[in-house]
């Protein structure tokens, strides 16, 4: 996901995009835990999203954007 798609989700949205984004990291890491993951790449993936959203919360919390 793009920071641009990001910023045109509503704060409430973009909250609830993290929430989704950690439950995939956790299941992911289960996943590689069992064995059974097919793409490591998406764990580096998933948390770069998640730190974007973040980053962007962040902005509008102190005006910056």
């Amino acid at each position: 996901m793009k920071a641009n798609e990001i910023r045109n989700l509503t704060t409430a949205e973009i909250e609830q995009k993290v929430t989704s984004l950690k439950e995939e990291l956790f299941n992911l890491r289960f996943q590689l835990a069992t064995g059974q993951l097919e793409n490591p790449a998406r764990i580096r993936q998933v948390r770069k999203d998640i730190a974007k959203a973040k980053t962007i919360l962040r902005e509008r919390e102190l005006g910056i954007s």
